[in-house]
């Protein structure tokens, strides 16, 4: 037997300075991770556009918006009750005296006119007969063939047959009145702006079927914030024009300023008499109108600068050391297509944002791109 033996080494361990070394890199490599994911992103800044208010500006002219209207309107509609079948103009159409507007199912009137007739007859046969024997009894009192007192009931008989034929006639007149209430007819000119009820339906009586702008004087309507209404003069001098083409103008006196405020806009409607307006100046049509107030201060500033927060009008004001935006409420006394008077809100000094307002949050940073005055 061979005394060959087979020697078996065990496996050589790291050396204790390689594993330490090893351990000490992966705790590094991890930290610095750590901190590369704790580094927060810097801040973004945002380019914006803005203006400086460095005075307060007196404006004594205030431009609105409006709509022409005719000074009148008035409610076609039925004095009776019934079911309407027949409606014979729609919105746009004009509208003369006596033309038919509408009709409603005449049936019950025919009816209630056919039963008054027939209590009328029967009123005249009782005034007859009431007459005849009047006659009889004057005669024959006169003869002492009857006393006085049948004579006077007979008297009292046919006053009160004369009675009847005079309710009887007011029932007849009455109920065809009220037949010819079924036919609605226009006792004005002018163009229709609005309908009611669709041929069909049951209509009460006073219910607007139509409603008529009457030919002749036509208002331009203004909502005038409470602001402008307060310093507008007793009587001002209006320049009313078309908002699509400012060449064609109108003259206008104030006619009418609502003394109640809108409950959801809370301006004041003005009406304003035209005077001889251009055939152009159509109802319905949009209209710039230029009041001449007494001088006011306010401040003026672009449309676009404004933004809406909580349902109130803002803008937003630049923290000139920080750089940073918020809102502020300002109150508009007035507006047109690209400048707003601004009541209150605004001081000089104030820095606005005029561009750009719609990508901005409050505490944002900014750029300032440029600076007016």
């Amino acid at each position: 037997m061979s005394d060959n033996f087979i020697t078996l080494r065990a496996p050589r361990r790291p050396s204790l300075r390689v594993g330490t070394a090893l351990m000490s890199m992966i705790a590094l490599a991890a930290l610095s991770a750590c901190n590369r994911t704790a580094e927060a992103p810097p801040p973004e800044i945002r380019p914006a556009r803005v203006m400086t208010i460095d005075k307060l500006a007196s404006s004594g002219t205030v431009a609105l918006t409006g709509t022409v209207q005719a000074q009148t309107e008035i409610n076609q509609s039925f004095r009776v009750d019934g079911r309407m079948i027949e409606r014979t103009v729609d919105i746009g159409d004009s509208v003369r005296p006596g033309q038919l507007i509408a009709r409603l199912d005449p049936q019950n009137e025919e009816s209630g006119l056919q039963a008054a007739r027939a209590q009328q007859a029967a009123a005249r046969a009782q005034l007859v007969e009431a007459r005849n024997n009047h006659v009889r009894m004057r005669d024959l009192v006169a003869e002492s063939a009857v006393s006085r007192a049948q004579f006077d009931q007979a008297e009292a008989l046919l006053k009160t047959a004369e009675a009847q034929i005079e309710a009887a006639q007011a029932q007849v007149n009455l109920a065809q009145n009220r037949l010819s209430y079924t036919r609605l007819v226009s006792d004005v000119s002018g163009v229709v702006t609005a309908r009611g009820p669709q041929p069909g339906e049951i209509v009460s009586a006073g219910r607007m079927i139509i409603q008529v702008a009457r030919d002749g004087a036509r208002d331009a309507v203004f909502d005038v914030p409470g602001q402008t209404k307060d310093v507008m003069p007793k009587n001002p001098q209006v320049t009313v024009s078309m908002s699509n083409d400012p060449k064609i103008t109108a003259n206008g006196k104030v006619r009418e300023v609502s003394p109640r405020a809108d409950a959801v806009t809370g301006t004041f409607a003005v009406r304003v008499r035209l005077i001889d307006p251009p055939a152009a100046m159509r109802l319905g049509s949009t209209v710039t109108g230029r009041i001449q107030l007494d001088a006011v201060a306010g401040v003026q500033i672009p449309s676009a600068a404004l933004v809406r927060a909580e349902g109130k009008t803002a803008v937003w004001v630049v923290e000139p050391k920080a750089n940073t935006v918020s809102l502020r409420t300002i109150t508009v006394r007035s507006s047109d297509a690209s400048t707003v008077q601004v009541a209150s809100g605004l001081s000089a000094g104030d820095i606005i944002v005029t561009a750009g307002v719609q990508a901005l949050r409050p505490g944002q940073k900014v750029r300032l791109l440029e600076t007016k005055s």
